[in-house]
């Protein structure tokens, strides 16, 4: 039996931080009622983050809203919002991520659903928090990576700012949400009463960052500063970043720089003896470093820095690591089969409970799938 099982999510959130919430809920047991509007649904149905279609919708959608049911109901229509009301009534949690404002408006923010349910775990993200000068802004991760300092930490010092390739931001927020939920799902049981947890992207863009901010206060407000050379950590000294090599690239994390010079037979990077050179000289020992590593190829290299216990590693694309023994050993892709019979691959939760493996073959739902189902549950 799953951790969450006869446990109900009621979840009016779109995109990605919301549904990501729900998706892990669902993995844990929940049944995630996903509530859509009629005729277009959660807009990530189509948000392309590629060319790639899967069964007429973005692939990204059924990335996140896999092991989900969909009823399409409009929040403004009378009738539908009965519907919506019971489901509430009937629910364990309730998540969404509109703007500040908008659920007040409709009639469903948390205090009006506490008011008729009031053991509900109520969960809102938000993309600046509730009140502020930036409040009314949109929550989208580009633009919390742009103006929380993020993008300043990644690529080489002349780059510019420089986006990470992911929605790091949605998935943390998606994150620091469920881990809330959980957390007064717990206390709901013992002390049996409802809670409200928020969650800015904000707040999670600058929580990601909790070792850099910290390291800025202690330094008396200096920025950070990338190395011009195979950045990888702003505050990390040299060897620390990623190299090219004769037919591919290697990471290298930490490491005494005198140590490298004997194993990799450089003498150059010898004369690097006191510690202290490793940060305050990194891009003069990281430029000796380039020009060494591209003279054998990556196999070469691991083969003599592994053996002798230093961190390292292959830079693998999807194709390579997809292949890896030791990525096929963990099992993390499953095959899950959507309601009209489409089967699709995709990721599975990352959590093992009891040395299990979390698998769930239900695939995402159409626009409204459920919906006779549920009215069906409802009325009888």
């Amino acid at each position: 039996m799953l951790p969450l099982e006869n446990y109900t999510v009621v979840d009016f959130s779109q995109f990605l931080s919301g549904p990501l919430a729900s998706l892990r809920l669902a993995d844990l047991g929940a049944r995630v009622i996903k509530i859509e509007k009629p005729g277009t649904g959660d807009i990530c149905r189509q948000l392309y983050t590629s060319d790639t279609v899967l069964n007429g919708t973005s692939t990204v959608f059924h990335a996140i809203n896999r092991n989900k049911e969909s009823v399409a109901l409009d929040l403004k229509n009378n009738e539908d919002r009965k519907t919506i009301a019971k489901l509430v009534e009937k629910a364990d949690v309730v998540i969404h991520n509109f703007r500040p404002g908008v659920m007040e408006r409709l009639g469903f923010d948390q205090t009006s659903v506490r008011a008729m349910n009031p053991t509900v775990v109520y969960a809102e993200i938000s993309g600046y928090g509730t009140d502020g000068p930036w409040s009314a802004k949109p929550g989208q991760d580009l633009l919390l990576q742009s103006m929380t300092g993020m993008t300043w930490l990644s690529g080489n010092a002349d780059q510019g700012p420089i986006p990470m390739g992911l929605s790091i931001v949605d998935m943390f927020a998606g994150a620091n949400l469920c881990s809330g939920i959980l957390a007064c799902l717990y206390r709901k049981v013992v002390q049996h009463i409802g809670a409200h947890v928020q969650v800015s992207m904000l707040d999670s863009a600058v929580d990601i960052q909790f070792e850099a901010v910290t390291t800025y206060y202690r330094d008396g407000g200096k920025l950070p500063e990338r190395t011009a050379i195979s950045n990888a950590h702003a505050y990390l000294g040299a060897p620390y970043g990623i190299y090219k090599t004769k037919d591919g690239y290697l990471a290298l994390a930490m490491g005494s720089i005198p140590h490298l010079g004997n194993l990799l037979a450089c003498e150059e990077l010898k004369a690097f003896s006191d510690g202290a050179q490793a940060f305050e000289q990194r891009d003069a020992i990281k430029s000796v470093l380039t020009k060494h590593l591209c003279t054998q190829e990556t196999i070469y290299w691991l083969a003599i820095l592994e053996a002798a216990d230093i961190w390292c590693a292959d830079v693998l694309d999807w194709s390579r690591l997809l292949q890896h023994d030791g990525f096929k050993v963990l099992e993390m892709i499953q095959q899950v089969t959507m309601g009209d019979g489409f089967v699709y691959d995709t990721t599975r939760c990352p959590i093992r409970i009891d040395g299990e493996v979390l698998y769930s073959d239900k695939g995402s739902p159409k626009l409204g799938e459920h919906n006779q189902k549920i009215i069906n549950e409802l009325y009888g």
